[in-house]
């Protein structure tokens, strides 16, 4: 069963301010990659490339990553794992989406990839964990650790 992960999840490999995400992302990346169990869509590598390059204020003005570290981490993603573009049904899948659900743009773009390309879950911290948007389920592997829930309903009972 494949998953789509958010962007966050590729953010938080480059984070060293909560070592505990840094942690679990980077776990969730290197199974998912040995598994060929992770999917991306192009939106999360292009949020990436911004969030990690972006000045910290709490870094003292440095980024995550220098920019030519972003666009070479970018392009590893690329050469790693399978990539989803967006086509005209997705984009129509997210309007609805955001209507529907009342996500913000981005999230609804990110769940239309799912939903239209069949996946099963979206691996993330900014959807409610465990809750099913169409046919897609939410997981956020950073709550699952932090309470020690691990299990989710099944996806269809």
């Amino acid at each position: 069963m494949a998953s789509l992960a958010d962007t966050n999840i590729l953010v938080y490999q480059f984070d060293p301010r909560d070592p505990r995400k840094q942690q679990v992302a980077t776990d969730v990346l290197r199974l998912g990659l040995m598994q060929d169990t992770i999917v991306l869509a192009h939106q999360c590598i292009l949020e990436f490339v911004a969030a990690v390059a972006r000045p910290r204020a709490d870094l003292g003005g440095a980024p995550l990553l220098a920019a030519d570290a972003a666009r070479l981490e970018a392009e590893n993603l690329l050469s790693q794992f399978h990539v989803l573009y967006p086509t005209r049904e997705v984009v129509l899948t997210a309007l609805r989406g955001a209507a529907m659900y009342g996500l913000s743009w981005f999230d609804a773009h990110l769940w239309a990839y799912a939903e239209v390309y069949g996946l099963a879950e979206i691996i993330s911290e900014d959807f409610e964990h465990g809750r099913h948007y169409g046919t897609v389920r939410s997981v956020n592997p950073f709550l699952a650790e932090a309470s020690g829930v691990h299990e989710l309903p099944p996806l269809y009972a």
